[in-house]
């Protein structure tokens, strides 16, 4: 394999640093959580909400890195395939898909435990298959850095989480869509050619 284009030379740091990079980009182009979590925010505690967003991002993650091992242990020529595709499949959702209309939430009465599990559930069983996990799994698939891109994605879903929460929906305002929707697909196509070209070169 090409020394110089392969993500498995990659150190921990590098791996969860492009991850998050990768994730965090790909997770502010059309996608509901953040609207979900600016939601939340009105009803929940905000420790408790913290709390369950970052259960269910980690296990999201965990998710989409355990995809990525089972598809390494099939065949290395398959992983560098399914990599180029996962991350050229991200683009194209990226710059295909359009923003969701914001739902409106009213105050909240409910318990602590029941604010838990109904910020965990909203947050953890939606959204699954989207740009984020396909990027992760690719990137974990590629470097076999399991760890690191569970640290790196998981970071990055913690963040774009926390921005929703302090800023809420201001962050659309302030960042156009466009522009998040030409870096984020130019990051993972770029990513795809170079999956691409370890699989051809190798």
């Amino acid at each position: 394999m090409h020394p110089d284009t392969s993500l498995v030379a990659l150190s921990f740091g590098s791996v969860a640093i492009l991850t998050f990079y990768t994730v965090f980009i790909a997770e502010l182009v059309g996608d509901k959580t953040i609207y979900t979590v600016t939601s939340l925010s009105l009803r929940c505690r905000t420790g408790v909400l913290f709390a369950a967003m970052a259960l269910a991002f980690a296990g999201k993650m965990l998710g989409a890195v355990l995809l990525a091992e089972l598809i390494v242990r099939i065949n290395s020529r398959w992983t560098g395939a399914i990599s180029a595709g996962a991350f050229f499949l991200s683009a194209v959702f990226i710059w295909f898909k359009e923003p969701p209309a914001v739902a409106s939430v009213g105050p909240s009465h409910e318990g602590l435990w029941k604010s838990a599990v109904l910020c965990f559930a909203s947050l953890f069983f939606t959204e699954w298959g989207d740009p984020g996990q396909f990027a992760a799994a690719a990137l974990a698939a590629s470097s076999h850095a399991f760890l690191a891109t569970w640290t790196g994605g998981t970071c990055a879903l913690l963040v774009k989480g926390l921005l929703a929460l302090a800023i809420g929906l201001k962050l659309r305002d302030w960042i156009p869509q466009g522009t998040l929707r030409i870096v984020a697909s130019a990051s993972c196509g770029v990513m795809g050619c170079l999956s691409l070209f370890e699989l051809v070169f190798s």
